[in-house]
């Protein structure tokens, strides 16, 4: 992908939504000792941010079709800058309750309308990598930006993490209007219609694979730090390096997400969830051995995140139509995954199957997830769904290619 203003101000953004959602994880037990509060209540912070993304994903949308797509992004960010600037002077833990919710607004909508902005800012036959550089700014927040707000947090106070991704929010909010064109809204504000296209079969099912796909995701990492303590007795650092290099597998599997999306969205996925369930089922097999571990977590990174630009990818062709919303609310569904893949890892414990069984339930999801995209790619469209369509491209950007190209499906 060459280098791209626009795209990279997306990217921009997207690391710091990715700081702002999973910092607070590493900042649980200071929060929770300055606001006089137990670890599971600070842990509600995490769930109400989870929450206020899958309610406000579709909300947002909605209400917002009429606004030019740059306006919109900068609002949207300007949120996200809201959010953090009451989490940094919060003064109780009903504040920064408050807070996380009004942050996690701008989530689900700035993923949805990005990824869609993102497509039609280069050629059709490159939209899902696009997608993949956008997203590459959510996965270097996990290999940088949370370990630094993890330990500024440590040394300089909870409150120093928020006030830094605040002003990460006014550059994104600068950023952006400097680098994207004018892009006008696309929708003409007809809600119900835009909502019709979410019942259609193949969005449900697209859908429904995302959620499949972040579960098997989830279910192993939302417990990654108590495996590695419990089965391979690692050390606090040898932990805190293996979360880094999971890290920096995630940012590869993004990056060839995205690249093999461009030529089959279905193969892509077919390879990566089968890939993803022989990792995780050999991960059960050798977590006890430490040797095993890095290269293990290396390539369930990998795996892993090479889910997602296929995954956007297919929820806005199957919804060619309201792309913004479908792709929203595809965001949505990643959040409904990360809850049920921990509580089916929860679930797993409280049974007392024991570690390797945690990485056993991840292999099972992903390998669900593959069934079910063998089985669609046998009946490719379904009596509810049109037919295949590209995203529309803003005018500024259709000057921008050759009159001889013929648009492409993503397909």
């Amino acid at each position: 992908m060459k280098l791209n203003p626009g795209l990279m101000a997306l990217s921009v953004g997207a690391f710091g939504i990715g700081v702002t959602e999973f910092a607070p994880m590493g900042l649980l037990p200071v929060i929770a000792s300055d606001l006089a509060v137990s670890i599971p209540t600070a842990g509600l912070l995490i769930s109400a941010y989870a929450l206020g993304v899958v309610i406000g994903a579709p909300l947002m949308t909605l209400t917002t079709g009429r606004i030019s797509r740059r306006t919109l992004l900068i609002a949207l960010a300007g949120i996200f800058t809201l959010g953090n600037l009451l989490a940094a002077v919060s003064g109780s833990y009903g504040m920064l309750l408050v807070a996380r919710v009004i942050t996690s607004f701008n989530h689900g909508a700035f993923f949805g309308v990005g990824s869609v902005v993102a497509a039609s800012l280069v050629p059709a036959g490159r939209r899902a990598g696009a997608v993949a550089t956008m997203f590459m700014g959510l996965t270097i927040a996990n290999v940088v930006g949370v370990p630094l707000a993890t330990w500024a947090g440590a040394h300089l106070g909870w409150r120093a993490s928020f006030w830094g991704i605040s002003g990460l929010g006014v550059f994104t909010m600068i950023f952006l209007r400097l680098a994207l064109p004018l892009l006008p809204a696309t929708s003409d504000g007809d809600a119900i219609a835009e909502l019709r296209v979410l019942g259609r079969g193949r969005v449900l099912g697209a859908l429904a694979l995302t959620v499949v796909g972040s579960s098997a995701m989830f279910t192993v990492f939302t417990y990654i730090a108590p495996i590695l303590r419990g089965a391979t007795h690692a050390s606090l650092g040898f932990v805190t390096a293996m979360l880094v290099l999971y890290g920096l597998g995630l940012t590869v599997g993004n990056w060839l997400g995205g690249r093999f999306a461009d030529r089959s969205v279905d193969r892509t996925l077919t390879v990566t969830l089968a890939s993803l369930s022989v990792i995780l089922l050999l991960f059960s097999l050798m977590m006890e051995q430490t040797a095993a571990a890095p290269p293990l977590i290396f390539l369930w990174g990998i795996a892993s995140f090479a889910l997602v630009p296929p995954l956007q990818v297919r929820v806005m062709t199957a919804a060619a139509d309201a792309p913004h919303l479908a792709s929203a609310v595809n965001i949505g569904a990643f959040n409904l995954g990360n809850a049920i893949g921990a509580a089916l890892g929860g679930a797993v414990i409280a049974f007392g199957f024991g570690f390797a069984a945690i990485a056993l339930a991840g292999a099972a999801t992903a390998f669900v997830g593959l069934i079910a995209v063998l089985i669609a790619g046998r009946y490719p469209n379904d009596s509810g769904a049109q037919p295949p369509q590209t995203i529309p491209l803003s005018p500024e950007c259709s000057k921008c290619s050759r009159k001889s190209e013929t648009p492409r499906s993503l397909h």
